[in-house]
């Protein structure tokens, strides 16, 4: 398997970035490997700045019941972030959010 960028990219990310990586568990270390950098990821599927593509068995750890990238999600991002992205004052998504989540 070819992962020459992710390898160069981990050493790069090393210079700015404790450990290479913005968690402990994405460093590898505990199997002794090297991280792979992903590029984009669709449904279960994810591939890495070589060109491999991967199973997601994780689902990013639980959160992406729909899988990457799914349509729907994508499509209420835009609607909403065309709106704006953060105001400083109250809106009523949050109080629809929250309603939903009690």
């Amino acid at each position: 398997m070819n992962n020459k960028k992710s390898t160069s990219e981990f050493q790069r990310a090393s210079e700015s970035i404790p450990g290479g990586v913005n968690s402990p568990v994405r460093a590898f270390k505990s199997i002794n490997g090297k991280p792979i950098f992903i590029d984009k990821a669709k449904g279960s599927k994810i591939t890495d700045i070589d060109g491999n593509e991967y199973i997601d068995f994780v689902s990013s750890w639980g959160p992406m019941i729909l899988g990457h990238a799914h349509e729907s999600v994508i499509n209420a991002i835009k609607e909403t972030a065309e709106k704006g992205t953060s105001f400083g004052a109250p809106t009523m998504l949050e109080s629809e959010m929250a309603e939903l989540i009690i």
